[in-house]
């Protein structure tokens, strides 16, 4: 039982305005034994989220009455802590982008594939589960960079793999999100802390990197 409801291990929320995306999505996902709830519009997810609380949830970006950044940023304002994917269209990628640095986990791009979103949403909700929250912080979790913007969470898990040597698919893999948005991560990371390159960022970590103290 979570603080906003039950929460449901195989249950998928998907919001799209188009009732053909819909229904193909439920098709899909129901097909891998998931539980499949749709919703025409934010309003309608967020009534529903009040009693129940998904593994993930499917958003498109352009649907009726608050778009589907705003409604991220609602679910992200009340702690809403589950993967949740953007789908959007070749234009909307910037749109994507910014829903990833709001707490998206990633996006899906139009058209896509009904097996392709089913093993993305296995994935997301697999590094979802690995995830402790409340274990202590350790290794490059733990670090600050005093007077640099802070890093989110997020991107901490990114930057984490990046020191370890992993590449944007074996990052991807690990944290359930595709390895185009690995980069796009990366790029935020290295912006932030200042790195030109990524022999750069890792001298930085190991150099400027320090330990959190309560």
């Amino acid at each position: 039982m979570t603080a906003n409801g039950t929460s449901h291990s195989d249950q998928i929320f998907i919001v799209d305005d188009d009732p053909a995306v819909r229904e193909m999505l439920r098709i899909v996902l129901a097909g891998a034994d998931y539980e499949v709830v749709c919703f025409a519009d934010g309003p309608a997810l967020l009534a529903s989220m009040r009693d129940a609380t998904p593994a993930c949830i499917i958003l498109d970006v352009h649907i009726p009455g608050p778009s589907g950044l705003m409604v991220l940023k609602e679910l992200r304002a009340n702690e809403r802590a589950m993967p949740i994917f953007i789908i959007s269209g070749a234009g909307d990628i910037p749109m994507a982008v910014e829903a990833i640095k709001n707490g998206a986990l990633d996006f899906i791009q139009k058209p896509f594939r009904g097996s392709e979103v089913v093993q993305r949403v296995r994935e997301a909700i697999a590094a979802s589960m690995r995830k402790k929250p409340e274990a202590p912080s350790s290794g490059v979790r733990s670090l600050h960079f005093p007077g640099m913007e802070p890093l989110t969470a997020r991107e901490r898990d990114v930057l984490e793999q990046i020191v370890a040597g992993a590449s944007s698919k074996e990052a991807g893999r690990a944290l359930g999100i595709s390895p185009r948005t690995i980069e796009i991560h990366r790029a935020r990371i290295m912006d932030k802390l200042g790195a030109k390159n990524a022999a750069d960022l890792i001298r930085i970590v190991l150099s400027e990197g320090r330990v959190a103290v309560a």
